[in-house]
């Protein structure tokens, strides 16, 4: 599973990417339009829905090579299996807390979808961005469910 996991992520990263690289872009050409009075129309409706793409697709890369910030002193001072019984413990919060914003992102996304809810000024719909938003909050609840298997395996450390 680790395997798919890992590939998974890297194509979601790559997405995100590219996502990064065309806000910025973006971002340089309506600064320098700015300066000639020719801003680009919907530049910021473009970026923020980018944003959401980077975030989204960039989450189970960082979690799968444990980039997140974490706290170690309370690790240190317990013992190997109080220490896999509280990484356990944090993963199963995470699961829950990540599969319901991908259940709601999914409630949200519908929604967009059935009313047509789309940017002001490019009238570009949400909801694609909300279904893929939810996608990468499930593949990370199975990054998390592949931490829970390494821990108890004695390969998470």
């Amino acid at each position: 599973m680790y395997r798919y996991l890992d590939r998974a992520s890297n194509i979601m990263t790559g997405i995100g990417g590219v996502a990064l690289t065309f806000m910025m872009c973006l971002t340089v050409a309506d600064v320098i339009l700015r300066t000639f009075n020719h801003p680009i129309l919907g530049a910021y409706e473009m970026v923020a829905l980018s944003l959401a793409i980077v975030i989204g697709f960039s989450i189970p890369r960082v979690s799968l090579d444990r980039g997140q910030v974490y706290m170690e002193i309370v690790l240190e001072r317990v013992s190997a299996n109080h220490r896999a019984i509280l990484n356990t413990f944090t993963r199963i919060l995470c699961i829950i807390l990540f599969g319901v914003i991908a259940v709601n992102l999914l409630l949200v996304a519908g929604e967009f979808r059935e009313t047509g809810e789309v940017s002001a000024t490019l009238h570009i719909p949400f909801f694609p961005v909300a279904y893929c938003v939810s996608f990468c909050c499930f593949v990370e609840c199975l990054v998390f469910i592949s931490d829970i298997a390494k821990i108890w395996r004695r390969q998470y450390e």
